[in-house]
């Protein structure tokens, strides 16, 4: 005998609440055991020690500027003087911010820094993620080089041998990444074409001869070596020399991360593809890569973070950037001592766009995440 059953249509139920409040945060995570109770006191009572010191040095005790007939570096020196002396930070925050750099002339690489901190600003929204970023990235990667080098529109010229400081930490990582990305995706796209051995042979020739040796020996290879390879009428100077290593070096690393990517993705999407008639090139734009750079998305951002950090090498060839600039104003003897005030200050600079950049990565794989959901 056959049933038949009816079938009635179940309202829809809201997504269950993830969210957990403080004190639920507190009871599961911390204070759950009386072990776990014993721990977490123990960790607050120390860093609650931990972040008093740090305040009675840094702010309490501190010394920020002239103390009555005493100049700054005096005020630092008196007796009794136990705290920070940020003094240091105001009397050598240009020459830091913007090293060799004409001092009249600071108004311009200020200027050129504000730009491309704006840029960075927008292209985080993802709102405004269409063909006209692409154009307003060249522009203001134009007016900054123009802000920089002058020359051009009344402009004073001044060459890249005076640049330094933040600029030029902000120029390396923002071209050499950017140019890198997309060298990167060829070489890893070359390094899987089996069919063409000779475009995968140099492909991964170039991969391996990066990852092998020291960043410090690229940059001694492009300063030094790159000139004799080249006809004496071209005059290469030394900065571009420097963006050309970090572009090849980053887009060795950037590749074997988007190579990982490619692997990740099952054989299945490209089969898919070939049965939708689609040529090689439609399939890594519109099916492919997508997925493969969504993937390593945290790979990829990891080494955006290492070289903005790595920027701080090439003083080996006789770039100043931001921290070169902070060693010479340590070296400054009427502030001798006072060392740890300024590289506190560049390390937070440093610490704000690489944290930045985290936080907008750990965002973008959320969104990404959810619009797959």
């Amino acid at each position: 005998m056959t049933r038949f059953l009816a079938q009635t249509e179940a309202a829809a139920r809201p997504a269950p609440d993830r969210r957990r409040g403080l004190r639920q945060i507190l009871a599961e995570d911390f204070f759950y055991a009386p072990g776990a109770t014993v721990w977490t006191l123990v960790l607050v009572v120390l860093l609650g020690l931990a972040a008093w010191t740090l305040f009675d040095w840094a702010v309490l005790n501190a010394v920020f500027g002239p103390t009555g007939t005493l100049d700054a570096s005096q005020a630092c020196r008196a007796e009794g003087a136990e705290g920070a002396c940020w003094a240091v930070i105001g009397d050598k925050v240009r020459l830091i911010l913007f090293g060799l750099y004409p001092f009249d002339l600071q108004w311009r690489p200020g200027l050129a820094c504000l730009l491309m901190i704006a840029l960075y600003a927008l292209s985080v929204q993802k709102a405004l993620w269409r063909p006209a970023l692409g154009v307003i990235w060249a522009l203001v990667l134009a007016a900054v080089l123009v802000l920089m080098r002058g020359g051009v529109a009344g402009l004073a010229p001044v060459g890249d041998d005076q640049w330094g400081g933040l600029p030029v930490t902000l120029i390396l990582s923002t071209f050499g990444l950017g140019l890198a990305f997309p060298v990167a995706i060829a070489l890893a796209l070359a390094r899987q074409q089996r069919r063409f051995p000779m475009l995968q042979a140099a492909s991964v020739g170039l991969i391996e001869f990066a990852r092998a040796v020291p960043l410090v020996v690229v940059l001694f290879m492009a300063s030094v070596m790159m000139p004799l390879f080249l006809p004496e009428s071209w005059q290469v100077s030394k900065l571009l020399r420097v963006l050309i290593a970090f572009t090849l070096f980053g887009a060795a690393y950037l590749a074997e991360v988007i190579r990982g990517g490619l692997q990740a993705i099952p054989s299945g999407q490209y089969e898919a593809a070939s049965a939708l008639s689609l040529t090689y090139a439609q399939t890594m734009r519109d099916v492919i890569l997508p997925q493969a750079l969504r993937i390593v998305i945290p790979g990829i951002v990891n080494v955006f973070i290492g070289f903005f950090k790595a920027t701080a090498i090439v003083v080996v060839v006789g770039i100043f950037d931001l921290m070169t600039a902070a060693k010479r104003a340590v070296a400054d003897p009427l502030w001798q001592g006072f060392g740890i005030e300024v590289y506190l200050f560049a390390g937070l600079i440093y610490f704000v766009f690489c944290f930045s950049l985290s936080r907008f990565s750990a965002r973008l794989e959320r969104d990404l995440a959810r619009d797959r959901s």
